[in-house]
């Protein structure tokens, strides 16, 4: 419905043509009343007033123009939001492939790394099989030195009672 302007013109029809009365809402200091008072010329009466130049006073148009705008406003921002939602999952979809890619490729870099060290775990297994054998076969041959040595002393003149005392225990080492 509309709303009531401060002014309002009323035509009304009669026999040799259409009459204009004006009208003005009445106050009696008790607050406003809409029962329209008549003026009393018409020409003297202030002009007609349209419902844009009312200030405050919206009609029935203004109000669904608003409304029919605000509506549109309102479906493009869901349009908008519902955009960004998409580009946002989008976004996250192309991250979780990266992400699972990595991911792929990190466990092929474990893997890969893991047969090194099984790898190098065996090597050097073998390298402390092989350094404990010639650790023992040093031994040996330090005992064989030293037994050398003692005999050369011995065959130098110590005496034959030595000398026999040195070859026992080269043979003994050996």
């Amino acid at each position: 419905p509309k709303s009531l302007n401060y002014h309002s013109t009323l035509i009304m029809p009669s026999s040799s043509s259409a009459s204009v009365q004006a009208f003005a809402p009445q106050n009696h200091g008790f607050g406003t009343n809409t029962e329209p008072i008549p003026i009393e010329d018409a020409a003297a009466a202030s002009p007609p007033v349209t419902d844009a130049f009312v200030v405050g006073v919206d009609t029935a148009d203004d109000v669904d123009g608003r409304r029919l705008r605000r509506k549109i406003s309102n479906r493009e921002s869901a349009r908008r939001s519902r955009a960004r939602k998409q580009r946002h999952l989008d976004d996250l979809r192309a991250l979780a492939a990266s992400l699972r890619g990595g991911r792929r490729e990190l466990a092929a870099r474990v893997h890969a790394a893991r047969s090194r060290v099984t790898i190098v775990l065996h090597a050097n297994d073998e390298l402390r099989a092989e350094a404990a054998a010639l650790s023992r076969r040093l031994e040996v041959a330090a005992h064989r030195a030293l037994a050398l040595n003692q005999l050369y002393a011995a065959a130098a003149g110590l005496g034959a009672g030595t000398f026999e005392q040195a070859a026992a225990s080269l043979i003994a080492w050996s």
